[in-house]
């Protein structure tokens, strides 16, 4: 006996099968937990090997290894509301697994599940770290130059954005 293969495929014309939209939908977690576990990795072996204000050169005085605690957004600014970016982070979160669930193209599966992580790894800094609940403080610790210190999140977040871009302008079937 066959399986019934008209539960394999969405109603209306030029459906895709639900299987396809589970492995994409899969996929995109995947990723998702992928940068999480990356991001938070590199943030334990920076704390455990890094001090704050040491900074090791990796390549002269443009990039090196120095530990820092950010409690506001990039280039530490809006220190003072670190709630509102734990807000932002969370709802970025949210949204991500929202999207997760409705992605039909591989790119945006990729892009999506990379901001997902990325976010997620950031809410969980400013839900669980240092100084408390909902006002923890971002491991950062990928020195550019003198301009700012970042993390692997950071990389992954401006990344996946100009991918994103990239798609929107390669396609009209976003």
């Amino acid at each position: 006996m066959t399986p019934d293969k008209s539960t394999d495929a969405e109603p209306g014309p030029g459906a895709r099968p639900r299987r396809r939209r589970w492995r994409l939908t899969a996929g995109t977690l995947l990723i998702a937990m992928v940068v999480l576990l990356i991001d938070q990795g590199t943030k334990a072996w920076a704390e455990a090997t890094l001090t704050e204000h040491e900074r090791i050169p990796l390549i002269g005085d443009l990039m090196g290894l120095q530990l820092a605690y950010n409690p506001g957004a990039a280039f530490s600014f809006g220190e003072g509301s670190t709630w509102v970016f734990t807000l932002i982070a969370v709802a970025a979160t949210v949204t991500a697994i929202v999207f997760a669930f409705r992605v039909r193209r591989p790119g945006w599966a990729i892009v999506i599940g990379a901001l997902g992580g990325a976010a997620a790894s950031h809410a969980g800094d400013r839900l669980f770290r240092q100084p408390g609940f909902a006002q923890g403080h971002v491991v950062d610790f990928l020195a550019y130059g003198n301009w700012f210190i970042g993390n692997i999140a950071d990389i992954v977040i401006v990344t996946a954005a100009i991918a994103g871009a990239l798609l929107m302008l390669r396609s009209d079937e976003n």
